[in-house]
């Protein structure tokens, strides 16, 4: 009944706007985090090892499980599918959490950072104890997955924000006792408040989904019994994508670490990224959207308005930052960096303005694409990105005189623009 109604874009921005909040939410965590550890002892070194190594290490383990979040709301259809998808969450995030343990707990952690990554010798201690602190990370991020994907599945989506919500509220809490009331180090601090408060969010997120499972979650339907082996071939080509991206993060930091500047770009990089994801988030939370109106009457027409509308506003609302004091205001004031790192990181956002200006574009070509049931050139434009990136850094290595923050930025902008051209080429070739 609803699809005879048009869609209008006052219908799209209140689809989008929980969306972009909860997205918001998450985005705020990582500034929020540099503006607490800036302002302890050894900033630099905090920042460096926080993320060039810390971060994206956890993240790239992470990386196989985070779309279990797409299985749950795909295929929690009853409660048996739902201990199948937990047994299955369990001995993923456990492998996991075990591979996170030997990497930062045993020799194999030097191996990583020191003969790999080339990480500077003064953040080796440092992030090997940020690491080893992060250790509940996946399992906490699996388990949290799972539960959200219910309760998205099942018209509970308020539920996922009120998470992130107490999720923020936890780090700040943490981030507060530990700077004020403690004299323990910004990385301990730092890597404990995300540990704490992504854990607090996974606990929440159990005692909320009881009330659909027990209430809302048939115990069986006709549906098909979930296996081992069709959950694989589900699961697998979703996984990658993702992993593919999240392994680029400390594919990053060993480039830099192989330029000039090394530890300023790296203590300067998470905060940078950090406000380019930020602006970016606005486009990560249109994708849901897409796929949600576009096969509606005036779906596509307005979907594609409002594309241009996002892409517009924050590409403006990144240049307003980058060409004016907001910048330095940001990055001294708010972010509590040094006049050194102030002024690196001011110049380099200047390279970031177009990053959220091609993320409404992505998800805009990303939906068209499963819309079309096409994504596998989904995937082809991952690969593609991920090529051009760790090929751009490689010649940065060789060729760069001046601080590797800046070639680094300008690699991934570059990359994300050819990918963002792809995903347009492959709807461009299916489009009826």
């Amino acid at each position: 009944m609803s699809k005879s109604y048009p869609v209008t874009l006052n219908q799209i921005f209140r689809l989008w706007l929980p969306l972009a909040g909860s997205w918001f939410l998450m985005g705020i965590e990582s500034p929020m985090l540099t503006a607490f550890v800036a302002r302890m002892a050894t900033p630099e070194i905090t920042l460096a090892s926080w993320g060039s190594l810390v971060y994206p290490i956890s993240l790239a383990i992470e990386g196989p499980i985070i779309m279990l979040l797409t299985a749950s709301t795909a295929l929690s259809e009853n409660r048996k599918a739902y201990n199948k998808l937990f047994k299955y969450m369990l001995v993923m995030s456990v492998v996991l959490s075990l591979l996170h343990v030997l990497l930062a707990f045993t020799p194999l952690f030097y191996l990583l950072a020191d003969n790999l990554m080339n990480i500077p010798k003064e953040l080796l201690e440092p992030s090997r104890i940020g690491l080893q602190i992060m250790t509940p990370w996946t399992i906490m991020i699996a388990w949290r997955r799972l539960n959200q994907g219910v309760m998205i599945k099942y018209s509970n989506s308020k539920l996922v924000a009120i998470g992130t919500l107490i999720r923020l509220v936890s780090l700040i809490f943490v981030l507060s006792y530990g700077k004020w009331f403690t004299s323990l180090s910004g990385i301990v601090v730092g890597s404990s408040a995300v540990a704490i408060a992504v854990t607090i969010e996974a606990l929440y997120a159990h005692i909320a989904v009881q009330k659909i499972l027990n209430n809302k979650l048939p115990a069986s339907s006709k549906h098909d019994e979930i296996t081992r082996q069709s959950f694989t071939k589900f699961y697998l080509p979703l996984a990658i994508t993702p992993l593919t991206t999240l392994l680029l993060h400390p594919a990053g930091a060993a480039g830099m670490s192989r330029m000039p500047e090394t530890l300023s770009s790296l203590a300067a990089w998470p905060v940078v990224y950090g406000l380019a994801f930020l602006i970016r988030s606005m486009g990560f939370a249109f994708n849901e959207v897409v796929v949600a109106l576009l096969g509606k009457p005036e779906g596509k027409r307005q979907l594609f308005r409002f594309t241009q509308i996002l892409a517009f506003s924050t590409v403006a609302l990144m240049g307003l930052i980058a060409f004016t004091p907001m910048g330095e205001i940001w990055f001294r004031d708010i972010s509590g960096l040094s006049p050194k790192l102030t002024q690196l990181s001011s110049f380099t956002i200047m390279f970031a303005i177009l990053m959220p200006g091609y993320q409404a574009y992505q998800a805009w070509y990303a939906g068209l694409l499963v819309h079309h049931h096409q994504t596998k050139g989904i995937s082809e434009a991952v690969m593609i990105y991920a090529s051009l990136v760790i090929i751009g850094l490689w010649i940065g290595t060789q060729v760069v005189d001046f601080p590797g923050i800046y070639w680094s930025i300008n690699v991934f902008v570059l990359a994300g623009l050819c990918q963002t051209f792809f995903l347009r080429y492959r709807y461009k070739r299916i489009r009826i």
